[in-house]
């Protein structure tokens, strides 16, 4: 244990819908720590003199989302190799007067799968990627170092999809979003990056394009509220291995604890548990 209280926290605007107090906080408790955890809302014209506080030594370092996690890249003095091929940050911390941040959000996805669907990808062939936003940097960047050998990027504005394939290269390309079976074809494996599973009035959506992915093809989801996304309930009609967004919200948590706070947590069914059950209560 510190001699000292150790202070983090997450930023973000808006801020109130974040669990990642919930989780930290569960933490912090099971193992002792004298420490504390908050969420900070800070706008982008606030975000300098955020972290001016942070390279002062009020907090040991924090979490960063929407919409900070590429803006942050210009106040960090040092990136991780991994924030640096992502081009976002999602955790930072101080060492002295200087900022390194990196990016735990590649790892979280890999985990949850890793946990939920061993095996997931033993033959990565052929991937799905809908979406070419800030959470697709992640998801990409995981799964080229998984080796998939065809990696088919999907958005309903083409230009950004074509944009993230530039940047990526190698097994990346885009693919139009309207053209199912050639998008799904023989896919082993699809993920939704996108909001549009968000909220019930998405359950109405087909999803067809699921009728044309490989035998046994995983598929995910990194939105964790509502659970059951309508691409998820469609994988299951079809027989098909789904895993939730929670846990990679769960598991990209614990480098960053561990950063601050010096221990490595566990993502335990108790914690799985409490924030699902704040879900539901729709804190």
């Amino acid at each position: 244990m510190a001699d000292e209280s150790i202070r983090s926290g997450v930023i973000g605007h808006p801020i109130t819908h974040s669990r990642s107090p919930l989780i930290h906080g569960n933490w912090i408790a099971e193992y002792g720590i004298d420490g504390a955890y908050n969420a900070y809302d800070v706008s982008p014209a606030d975000l300098s003199g955020f972290l001016r506080r942070v390279r002062g030594g009020e907090l040991a370092g924090c979490n960063v989302t929407i919409p900070h996690k590429e803006a942050m890249l210009e106040h960090i003095d040092e990136l991780t190799d991994t924030a640096e091929a992502i081009g976002a940050v999602n955790t930072i911390w101080r060492e002295a007067d200087r900022l390194l941040g990196d990016n735990t959000d590649a790892y979280g996805f890999l985990a949850n799968l890793d946990h939920a669907a061993p095996g997931w990808d033993e033959n990565p062939r052929c991937a799905v990627v809908l979406g070419a936003g800030g959470a697709a940097l992640a998801v990409l960047h995981g799964l080229l170092s998984r080796g998939f050998a065809d990696i088919r990027i999907a958005n309903r504005t083409a230009a950004r999809a074509e944009r993230l394939a530039a940047r990526f290269g190698g097994s990346c390309h885009a693919m139009d979003w309207a053209r199912e079976e050639a998008l799904y074809s023989d896919a082993d494996f699809v993920v939704n990056t996108t909001s549009l599973t968000m909220g019930n009035e998405t359950d109405q959506q087909v999803w067809s394009g699921l009728d044309h992915v490989a035998e046994g093809a995983t598929v995910t989801d990194i939105v964790y509220s509502p659970l059951q996304t309508s691409l998820l309930k469609a994988a299951q009609r079809r027989d098909l291995p789904t895993v939730d967004g929670l846990g990679m919200l769960l598991h990209q948590a614990v480098p960053s604890f561990e950063r601050w706070f010096g221990t490595r947590p566990e993502v335990t069914p108790g914690l799985r548990r409490r924030v699902e059950e704040d879900l539901a209560a729709g804190h």
